[in-house]
C-alpha cells in the first residue's frame, strides 16, 4: 500500500492542489507572505538536489548533513508557504493530509529501498539522527524549563 501510495503521489497531488486552489481566499499580503515562505522551502530543494547522487551513495553532504530528508523538508515548507497564501484553515487541512499521507508513503517507501541497498550503512546513517532529536528535543526542553522558572 505504501508504494502504491508513494507513486501515486503527482497524480494525487494535482486532485489535492485543484480542491486546494478552489478553496483559497488569498489577499495581495497572504500571496506575499507565502511566497516568500515558499521561496525557502525551493531554495532547500535546490541545495538538496544539487548534493544527492540518487542510488550510487548514501548522501552525507550539504543539507544532507542537518537532514534525512532536505527535499522532502524543502517540500513541505513550500506547502506551508501555498497554505499561508491562500489564506484559508480548509487548504491547510486539505494541503496537512495530502502531504502526511504521500511523504509519509514515500520516506518509509525509500528507506526501505536505501536500507536493502546499501546494507546497513544507511541504518548507521538515520542512527545519527535519531541520537540528535534526543538531544535537540532534550536540550529544547530545558531552555524552556529554565526560561518557566525566570
Amino acid at each position: 500500500m505504501l508504494k502504491v501510495l508513494a507513486r501515486l503521489r503527482v497524480p494525487l497531488g494535482f486532485l489535492f492542489a485543484a480542491l486546494a486552489f478552489y478553496l483559497a481566499t488569498p489577499t495581495p499580503a497572504s500571496l506575499l507572505a507565502g511566497f516568500g515562505i515558499s521561496l525557502v522551502g525551493e531554495l532547500l530543494r535546490i541545495w538538496a538536489a544539487g548534493h544527492i547522487d540518487k542510488g550510487r551513495e548514501v548522501t552525507r553532504s550539504g543539507p544532507y548533513r542537518f537532514v534525512r530528508h532536505p527535499l522532502y523538508l524543502g517540500s513541505s515548507v513550500m506547502a506551508v508557504g501555498f497554505v499561508v497564501a491562500s489564506r484559508s484553515v480548509a487548504v491547510a487541512a486539505v494541503v496537512f493530509v495530502y502531504m502526511l499521507f504521500t511523504l509519509v508513503a514515500a520516506i518509509r517507501t525509500e528507506e526501505a529501498t536505501l536500507d536493502a541497498r546499501f546494507k546497513g550503512e544507511y541504518l548507521a546513517y538515520r542512527a545519527v539522527f535519531a541520537i540528535r532529536a534526543v538531544i535537540g528535543l532534550a536540550a529544547g526542553m530545558a531552555i524552556l524549563y529554565l526560561k518557566s522558572r525566570l
